[in-house]
């Protein structure tokens, strides 16, 4: 790697970012759908800063009980805090934590990075969670006893009734949706909201994100077997029902569904369909008449014909150069390269390096009015 590194910060010569780290992760056997979600989540610049501040202020307490937060925070920093500004580390204790947590990653098949990333945010959500209500409850009972005027009882009352905590990872990565069903025969909207740190989309042949999204939101009626229950009409009516973003995330996470499950053939296919992703995307699907803009910054690339082989890498986007990370190696590629990705508008293609995850961040909101 040596070389591919000292490659790497020829070409960028005087370019290099001031104070950045351009580092690949070695494969522990079966490891790339881990490797490729962590390099895309590095350059996630706000996550990173907020973790790498996570480890400053937890590192104090150096007898804190090991888990994925402080395995991947110990990683983050190890990584930018290197002298070099190229070359290659082991995320080893982080792997190792990763098969101890969930049995589903201990096997040497092939994972999937979508389950990956799924897991591991919701696993950070929870950790983070966990040391709030400890460091809350620490506080309450070295407060002074005086302060509980109205006495336990209703202390517990109240706070029972409080938000659920929002933590940094909920700043960075989620959104809210909100899930609009329209009773045909009263027109009483129910709406429902719901929180997302990525969407699925389903994709088809020579489509676009924006085209998907669409979708997504596309207007469904309910009848026959499907007929909602409205509480105005105490019974069941047909319906139409459309998902709209009532609040978009900061970061936004695109996963295209191309793992299909063919019935007739009783398993998984893999879709190579072109789905075009453009480096600026205008979210208007939204429930107020605003669109988001975001600017791609990473993509997760599934490379192989089937579901369940194959090898993952990522494209990440950092002080407006793209790289091309697999693995160890880790090299500049052109940003129109990022096309080759799209997918392919044949079946039967010798391309198979298709985009999976797609990571935006948000350059922020306009006023369509």
């Amino acid at each position: 790697m040596g070389a591919a590194g000292s490659k790497l910060e020829k070409a960028l010569g005087d370019q290099f970012p001031e104070g950045e780290r351009y580092f690949g992760l070695e494969n522990f056997g079966n490891t790339c759908y881990c490797n490729s979600v962590l390099q895309a989540l590095y350059f996630c610049v706000p996550f990173r800063e907020q973790l790498l501040e996570y480890y400053s202020s937890n590192k104090s307490t150096g007898d804190a009980e090991e888990n994925l937060l402080t395995c991947l925070a110990d990683l983050f920093t190890q990584i930018s805090s290197q002298k070099k500004k190229t070359g290659v580390i082991a995320p080893k204790r982080f792997v190792q934590r990763l098969k101890k947590q969930n049995e589903l990653f201990r096997s040497y098949m092939h994972q999937d990075a979508h389950e990956f990333l799924n897991f591991l945010l919701n696993e950070l959500v929870d950790i983070l969670e966990k040391e709030a209500q400890a460091a809350k409850s620490d506080q309450e009972t070295s407060s002074p006893p005086e302060k509980m005027v109205n006495g336990p009882k209703n202390a517990q009352a109240n706070g029972s009734h409080k938000d659920p905590l929002v933590t940094w990872v909920h700043k960075n990565f989620q959104g809210i949706l909100t899930n609009e069903t329209r009773c045909l025969r009263c027109e009483t909207v129910t709406a429902r909201d719901e929180t997302f740190f990525d969407l699925s989309l389903d994709i088809e042949q020579n489509s676009s994100i924006t085209s998907c999204l669409k979708n997504f939101s596309s207007t469904e009626t309910l009848n026959a077997e499907d007929k909602f229950f409205c509480d105005k009409c105490c019974s069941l009516q047909e319906a139409q029902k459309r998902m709209k973003i009532k609040k978009p995330p900061h970061i936004l996470v695109i996963h295209l569904k191309r793992f299909k499950y063919i019935e007739q053939l009783g398993r998984y296919k893999k879709l190579s369909y072109r789905v075009v992703f453009p480096l600026e995307l205008k979210l208007s699907n939204t429930v107020e008449d605003a669109e988001s803009e975001y600017s791609l910054f990473a993509v997760v690339v599934h490379v192989g014909s089937g579901p369940n082989h194959g090898h993952y890498v990522s494209l990440v986007k950092s002080h407006n150069h793209w790289l091309f990370f697999d693995d160890e190696n880790v090299e500049m590629i052109d940003e129109s390269a990022v096309q080759t990705f799209f997918g392919s508008a044949q079946e039967y293609s010798s391309n198979t390096d298709h985009g999976y995850i797609l990571f935006y961040e948000s350059l922020g909101t306009i006023n369509k009015s």
